[in-house]
Parts: C-alpha cells; structure tokens; sequence
C-alpha cells in the first residue's frame, strides 16, 4: 500500500511539477485497476492544490479532471459528493483553473451515482460564479454538454428549480456565436420547451435569446472538419421556436417583419418556419395577426419570381388555414376558418374571373392552398369558387381562356391528403357533378388540342373520386376517349387520352369492355376509309396504331386482358393468313402493346394464368405456322417469319415468363422444352403441324424454323431460377452445335444467347464446369483454324458465353474473356473482337438481364476492368500502328459503360489513350469516346486540366466529322469545357468561336441547335456580366 501511495505521489510530481502530461493517463489507469481512489488522488494533490500559485493549482485541478473523464463511471455516490463539493468551491478560484473545474464537472454529471441535490448545486453554482460567455470555446461547450446530461438524467431535480433554471440557461447562451455550440444551445432550449420546464415571467427572455439568430444566415468554411451545415441550425432553431404557443405574440410579428427582406433565403426561412409553427399554435395565438400574415404570404406569392418563396408561401398558407380548421365552434363566438377564408377569397377570387391577367395563377395556387388544407376549407372554397369558374368557363368563347378556367378548376378539385372527406362525409364536390362532367365532355368535343388536354386530366382526376362519375357519365367519357382515340391525329392529345383511359379503366373495367374495345376492334380491321368522317386525311396506319396503343393502356384488369389481347392475337393471325393490309411498323406495334399487357399484369396472378394458357401457347403456334409455310414457299414468306417481328415478339413472352408463378413456369419450362426438342406441339391451339418437326437443326433451308430459338430464348431464360429446366443437358448441346454450325445470323446469334441465359442460371458445380470446358475447347479449336468457315460463329457463341460466365463471377470466365483479349490482334475478327466489349459491360435488353432473373453480381463491370485494363494498355502499346485503333475501341467501350465516379477515378492513367481515341479514323471509336468523355467534363479531375491544349485540337477537330452524331457529342464537349474555370479556358476562347462558325451553319438542324448552345456560352466567357 506505501509503495501504490509512494508510485501516486511520484506521478502527480512528475504531472504537476514536470509538466508530464501522459502520467495523467498511468493515473487514469491506476484508478481504473484499483491501485488507488479518487480520493486518494485528492490527499496526493494536497499541496499542489493548496499552492499560492494558480498555476500549479491549475496543473492539479486538472490532473484530477483528466482522471475523472477516464473513470467517472468507477466511483461511489460518496466520493462523487466530496468531489462535486471540491469543484463547486474551485469555480470561486482564479479563472484560469475555471477550465479544469468545467471539465471535472463535465464527468461528474454523467455519473449514475449523482447524490440527489447534486445536480441543482451544480447549476446553482455554476450560474452563480462563472460568466459563460466569457470563456473560450472548448469551455463553452463543456457547459452546455453538462447541462445536456444533467437534463437527460435529473430532470426532475432540475424542474424543482422552477423559473431559475430558464433565465441561467439564457444567461449562460446569451451573445454565443460559434456555430457547433449553438446546435447544443437549441438542443437545451428545445428539451426546455418540451419537456415542460417552468418559463413563468421568462419566456420572452428564452424567446429573445433564441430568436436573435432568426433567420440563419451561416455558410459554412470551405473543408469544415466539423461538417455543420445551414441546415442543420435552420432546422434546430426552429424546433425551438415552433415549440410552445407562448412565443406566438413574439414570433408572428418578427415574421412578417423579416418577410419585408430582400433576402430571399430569409423569406423562405420565414414562411417554413410559420407553417411549421402553426400546427403547434392554436387559432387564438393566431388571430390578432392573421390580417398581417396573410398580407404577407399574398405579396409574395404575387410578386416574387422565385418557385422556393412561392412553394414555402403557399405551404405557410395551408397550415394557418389547417390550424384554424381545428378550431371548436360555439355559439358565442365566430368562425375563424371562415373569417379567414373570408379574406382570401375577397382578395383572390375576383383575379379567377380574369383569365387574360397575371394575377389568375397566383391567386387560384392561393385559394388551391387553403382548399387542400382540409375538408372544413375544402367545403368553404369550393362552394364559392367551383360555380363562378363553371359559369365563367361557359360565358366565354376563347380557347385560350376556356383551357385556363379549366386548369385552374382541376386545381381544386385535385384532392389531398388533408382535404380528403372521412368515412361517412360526401366529397365536397357532389353538389357540383353534374355541372363539372357537362363542363369536361364539352372541353372534349372542342377542336383546341391545349383544351381536350387538360379535359383529360381533369376527367382523370373526376374518375379516381369515388361517386363522381355515375354509369352514365362513365359510359359517356369512354365514347368521348374512344372518339378521340379514333380521330386525334395530334400526338399529344393521343397521349392524354391514353393516359386517360388507362386510369379510368382501373375503376370502370365493364364500361370499357362493352364500348371502348368493341369500337377500336371494329376500326382494327376496317379496311374501308370513310372521306365523310372527321378522320378524313390520316393515314389507316395511324389509326390503327393509335388503337393498339389504346388498347394496351385499357388493358389493366382480368376482364380488360381477356378482351383485347384476343384482339392483338387476331391481327397477328390476320398478319400470318395473309390479305391484310397492315404494314410491318404496324405488326411490331401489336407486339409491343402485348409487351405493355404483360408488364401491367406483373404480380396479377390471374392475367399471368391468361398469358400462359392462351397468348403464348397462340404465339408459338403462328410463328410455328410462319416457319413452316416459308419453308414451303419462300416466295409467300408470312410477315411473323420476319426477323424484325420475331425480336419484338420476343420482349413479349419473356416478360410474360418472368412473372409467372413457380408451378405455371415449370410447366411453360417443360412445353417450351419439349417443343424444341422433340417436335411436341400437344399444348398448342390449332394442332395441325407435320410429324417430326425439328427446330434446332443447322442446315441452310430450315432458317425459317431455326430462327425460333429466340422465342425458345424468350420462355427459358426469362424463367426465375427456382425453375429448373428439364433435359438441359440435351438442350444445351443442341444449342451449342446450332450456335457453332448454323449459316443464319440471326438463328446462330439467338442460340448462343440461349445457351449464355442457361448457363448463367445453372448451378454451380461440376457438371456446369464440365459443359463450359467442352464448349470452350470446341470454341478455341473453331477460332484457332483461320480457314475454318464458322469462325464468326464461334466467336459469337464465344462473346455471350463470356458474358455469362462475367455475370454470375465464374472461375472459367477468365478463360473466356482471355481468348477473347488474344483475338484483339486477329486480322479478320480484331474489330469484332474490340466490338464484343460493348456486349460484355453493357445491359443486353433480351437476356442475361435482372429483369430476366439473370445471376448478375453487383460491380462486376469494375472489377472486369480491374483485371484487365492493364492487357489492353499493353497491347496497345505493343501492337502495330494499323490495328492500335482496334485496342482504343475495346477501352472506349470498356471506359464508357463504367460508373462516372470509376471513370473518374481512372481519367488519369487512361487519357493519353484517350486523347488518342479522339484521333483515331474509326468513327465508333471517336463516337464511344466522346460519349465517356463528356459527362466527365462537367467536373474534370485535375489529370485532364493539364490536357487542354491536346483536348482542344481533337474537339474542335472533330466538330467537322462527317458523322453527325460525332459532330454532335464533339459540340456538347466543347460546351462543357466553357464551364472550367474562366482563367483555364480563356486563351482557347478566340480559337474555340473561329471553329464553332462552321457548324452554325450545318445542314442538320441538330448540329446546329448544340454550335448556337456552345458558341453563345464561349462568347460570354470572360465579357462583363457573362460567365
């Protein structure tokens, strides 16, 4: 024990004495194991704290401090009240030792053994003998965290202090301006505000002492370590002072005084912090300023031309106006909603029946606000408004004006979330149904484009408010869409009631089942244009494609589907029998409306059972039947055997199969399979097909049939991977040899996607290993004899394969994606090969994709180009002058598909590479490098501001291409680059505007459009008031 006591004194010698700061911590540690108590560490500290100097009491009070951080938790409620006792007399001390007192007291109020009454001692005097403001930083912020803990733990203890504890606190924060200790000022004035201390005849002190930062003006320094944001205060401040109603006589008239700046940032600041202030408010705190805000928000709405004040006043707007809808009515008193509302639309409403002025748009986004703040206002506004504009809306006879009155009453009857009636109230729209429906059918039949438009939105918004549009009027608005369908040649007004109608037949399936899909399956298949009707002048082709579309939209339930993919089918069926008169656009059309069924039918689990029994079965019977009849007679090939139709029938049924439950894809699995496999058509309508029909086979004269492997493709790799395949094995192999041994472009590149799909979504394992060997040595053995004739065909099996094996992180994709590296330099196949790149990091639309269920890693592009940007690099460097362009198209393709922030990343080491792609002839490779270099342009990294000079020379360069989408992607760099810093770019500025002179005049209006955007940008570089 002498030798422990004898081991303290020394270290408090050599710490006091010898200025050692580090032996604070063997005390630390001393306490922490037992050597010694706290205690004990006082009686060591005895002379030193006793000294006539305040500098050695200071070296004293603060060894004891730095213990105490180290082990406040360790000590006894005991020797915590002699300590608190200590410190409290130390705060009478010199100041210089008011620093180590703070910090001792920092930890001691964390202790869970504080001895009751502590807490109020310490705050007493603290308050008492210590000049917060006074102190330095650090200090400061020790205050404020112990007033932190002593809140969270002895609440109660300091509320018995009552009032005092309010006008300490604004003492001790009053004139603190150092950003990181106000977040803790606001954070104790808010725990004061809510957890219901005594403020009494102090709340407007607390008021002023907090308000005097209102609003926030703060920007952060650059590279603040401490990351405080203006946010964050704005956003503390007004915790504090939306917290009670008792500021409400102090705040509001602050408020509107501070939206009399001309600081936009304080404006905004000033209207977010109203309507957060007015759900805590009552309306009676309201009330006597009510007159003032509203004239205050009604200005700025009016005239500010910024969206932030507008948006922030007209949210300010809405919660002074749901405040006083809480408001309780009696018998003695008036209505303060209503006499609120009362002032709005006296000053608003007479702006409505102007539809010519200004002032319409502000005044009805005024009278919107209040009437979407809650069902109470929603009934006041509407009743006073929706009959005036209904009537204006008649009395007039402009377009221009209709559109406006109409748009601006589809503002309110928009429902909100606040306005919407409860259970068992009407909507506040009833009373006015028949009047807006006859108003909307009225905007339909006009022939203005702007005015059927908004009718359509306005119908939209009528049709999802349960009970507004009865039977009738629904069935009346499905001939007015159907109409509109049939004779609207303009695009816009077609997308409108597209968009429309497929809204409507969410709610109303019966009526567009009986009127909508009737009519446009009639206007399918009439060959007969009629030169009376108002669609005289368009084209059949048009529409019929504008009812196709239609009929997609429409078709968003069971009954819908069953309706008009019935439909869709018979015009393929009509297409494959031939005499029709639809065009090739037309039939890809129809395919693509059955895509947009089966991408709405996703989770419905009902139209998935459709799709599987009915539309895919229909799908491979027709192209079944197509193949078959073009091998019979090439002369009188079917359309559905044409490539273009094949590919976009292909997105079809593979969305379909993606969506399918477990037990209906692993049927579909087993059909598809068996199909292609064996010739089993069983499961097919119209079941007259020859014996012996075999899909898969390579000779030259079955193209037709063998060109169905994509929509093998489409139903196998589209499957989730819970399905398993059956005979894959067979299946496989059949793939391969079509693949490898097939003439058919489009045959053998579908089957090497197939085989890619299945292999992707196999197992792992042995026997996955074993099949991609055997294809890869097969593969190798093609490519390596150069007068083999199916070379092509096996690098393409070879390209997807890769992608495949890239995906899912398989060990043998090194091997792939190496063979395809060593091909770079292959006189026949080396662009190919540079090519191929694009497949590998891009997203392939109809395979090896998530949608399709694909095994896809996360970053596999970046660690693609981890591993193997060096290769290229160094077979750029070793290859020979004429195919080094082959080696920059790989790396453009490479660099272009990557992340921006990888691109970034990487820019240094790659531009001499890229800077040399620029220059290359190939007009893929300049196309694919200025595509990646563009976006990096907007915020170069310094690697390519030391390039400008090179950088330069190749855009303006390039401005000439004979490629237009060159010329194009070449002007938006140079616009980019006008962006750098004006002291980097400004010696370019003369060369840049000479060589933009020639694309302003180009012949394609595209190039000319991005020569004005660049030039007019390089102009103002440097001018006064410019960039």
């Amino acid at each position: 024990m002498a030798a422990e006591s004898v081991q303290l004194a020394g270290l408090v010698e050599e710490f006091v004495a010898g200025q050692v700061d580090s032996r604070a911590a063997d005390v630390a540690a001393g306490v922490k194991a037992g050597h010694f108590s706290a205690l004990e560490l006082v009686e060591a500290l005895g002379l030193s704290l006793t000294s006539s100097q305040s500098q050695t009491r200071g070296r004293g009070v603060q060894l004891l401090s730095e213990v105490l951080q180290e082990c406040y938790s360790g000590l006894s409620e005991r020797e915590v009240e002699v300590l608190i006792a200590f410190y409290e007399n130390r705060l009478k001390d010199h100041y210089a030792i008011t620093p180590h007192v703070l910090r001792g007291l920092k930890a001691l109020a964390k202790s869970t053994v504080l001895p009751p009454g502590s807490a109020v001692s310490i705050l007493k005097s603290l308050f008492q003998d210590v000049n917060v403001q006074s102190l330095m930083l650090a200090e400061r912020s020790c205050v404020y965290n112990m007033l932190i803990s002593l809140m969270e733990s002895r609440e109660e203890e300091l509320k018995g202090l009552g009032p005092d504890f309010v006008f300490g606190f604004v003492q001790a924060v009053d004139g603190e301006r150092d950003p990181r200790n106000l977040l803790l000022a606001f954070q104790i004035a808010r725990n004061i505000i809510h957890r219901g201390y005594d403020l009494s005849q102090f709340t407007e002190e607390l008021f002023e002492v907090t308000s005097c930062y209102f609003p926030i003006d703060f920007t952060p320094p650059a590279n603040d370590p401490h990351g405080i944001t203006q946010e964050e205060l704005i956003l503390a401040l007004r915790s504090v002072l939306a917290g009670t109603p008792r500021f409400a006589e102090f705040l509001l008239p602050l408020i509107i005084e501070k939206l009399d700046s001309d600081a936009q940032n304080a404006k905004v600041d000033s209207l977010q912090t109203l309507a957060a202030c007015a759900p805590t408010y009552g309306h009676k705190e309201l009330a006597e300023f009510l007159p003032g805000l509203w004239s205050s928000i009604r200005r700025e709405v009016f005239q500010t031309a910024s969206e932030r004040v507008e948006s922030a006043g007209l949210a300010a707007l809405g919660a002074l106006t749901f405040c006083l809808s809480r408001s309780v009515l009696t018998s003695d008193s008036e209505d303060a909603l209503q006499v609120f509302l009362d002032l709005v639309l006296k000053d608003c409403q007479h702006h409505l029946y102007e539809p010519d002025l200004k002032l319409v748009w502000p005044s009805a986004k005024l009278l919107q606000a209040a009437c979407g703040a809650s069902y109470r206002s929603s009934l006041v506004v509407t009743a006073a408004v929706l009959p005036a504009l209904l009537d204006q809306y008649s009395s007039r006879t402009q377009c221009a004006q209709r559109r406006t009155l109409l748009e601006v009453l589809h503002g309110f009857i928009q429902p909100t979330p606040s306005s919407r009636p409860a259970e068992g109230e009407e909507s506040v729209l009833l009373p006015f149904q028949t009047s807006l429906c006859s108003t909307v059918f009225s905007a339909l039949a006009e022939t203005s484009a702007g005015l059927q438009i908004t009718a359509t939105k306005v119908l939209t918004t009528l049709g999802q408010q349960p009970g507004l549009l009865a039977e009738s009027e629904v069935e009346k608005a499905v001939d007015h869409l159907t109409r509109l369908v049939l004779e609207e040649e303009d695009a816009q007004v077609s997308l409108a009631v597209v968009e429309c109608a497929g809204s409507l037949s969410r709610l109303h399936p019966a009526a567009f089942v009986s009127r909508m899909v009737p009519r446009l399956k009639e206007e399918i298949f009439s060959e007969h244009v009629d030169e009376s009707t108002p669609s005289r002048g368009q084209s059949k082709g048009a529409v019929r494609q504008r009812c196709v579309t239609a009929l997609a939209a429409v078709s968003t339930q069971p009954s819908l589907v069953r309706e008009s993919a019935p439909v869709l089918l018979q015009v393929l069926s009509s297409v494959h029998a031939g005499g029709s008169s639809f065009s090739m656009e037309e039939v890809t059309s129809v395919c693509h409306s059955l895509q947009r069924i089966a991408e709405q039918a996703r989770g419905v689990e009902e139209i998935g059972t459709f799709f599987h029994d009915a539309v895919i079965p229909r799908l491979l019977a027709l192209t079944l039947q197509a193949a078959l009849q073009g091998q019979k007679s090439s002369d009188h090939s079917s359309a559905l055997a044409q490539e273009a139709v094949l590919s976009a029938l292909v997105p079809v049924i593979s969305t379909a199969c993606a969506a399918l439950q477990t037990d209906l894809a692993s049927q579909m699995a087993a059909q598809v399979v068996s199909l292609f496999l064996d010739g089993d058509v069983s499961f097919l309508p119209e079941n007259a097909y020859p014996s012996q029909i075999q899909l898969l086979k390579s000779e030259s004269e079955s193209w037709t049939r063998s060109q169905l492997v994509c929509l093998l493709m489409a139903c196998v790799c589209s499957l989730p991977r819970s399905v398993d395949v059956p005979e894959l094995d067979r299946l496989l192999g059949q793939l391969e040899e079509l693949s490898c041994t097939c003439v058919h472009t489009f045959s053998y590149t579908s089957a090497a996607k197939c085989f890619a799909g299945l292999v992707n979504k196999s197992s792992a394992g042995q026997a996955l290993d074993a099949v991609v060997e055997k294809t890869l040595e097969r593969i190798r053995a093609t490519l390596d004899c150069e007068s083999s004739a199916q070379r092509i065909q096996a690098f393409t099996l070879l390209v997807w394969v890769a992608k495949a094996l890239l995906l899912r992180y398989h060990p043998l994709s090194a091997v792939s994606t190496d063979k395809i590296f060593s091909l770079l330099s292959d006189p026949q196949l080396g662009s190919r090969a540079a090519d191929s790149f694009s497949v590998l990091m891009s997203d392939s639309p109809d395979v090896l994709n998530r949608s399709c269920h694909a095994d896809v890693r996360i970053m596999y592009r970046q660690r693609f180009f981890a591993e193997n940007s060096a290769k290229l690099v160094q077979g750029f460097n070793s290859a020979e002058k004429e195919s080094k362009s082959v080696y920059l198209k790989a790396l453009s393709h490479i660099v272009n598909n990557l992340p921006r922030q990888v691109q970034l990343s990487e820019l240094p080491a790659l531009l001499p590479l890229l800077l040399e792609a620029l220059s290359c002839p190939d007009q893929a490779v300049q196309l694919s490098t200025l595509s990646c270099l563009q976006p990096v342009l907007l915020d170069p990294p310094p690697a390519l501001t030391t390039q400008l000079e090179a950088l330069f020379s190749r855009l303006l360069a390039l401005t000439s291409s004979p490629a237009m989408k060159v010329r194009i992607t070449a002007l938006r760099c140079v616009h980019a680059l006008s962006r750098l810093p004006e002291h980097m770019v400004l010696p370019f500025r003369a060369r840049v505007l000479r060589a933009l002179a020639a694309p302003l005049d180009d012949k394609k209006r595209l190039v000319r459009k991005e020569a004005v955007s660049a030039r007019g940008e390089w102009f103002l570089l440097g001018s006064p008031g410019g960039k």
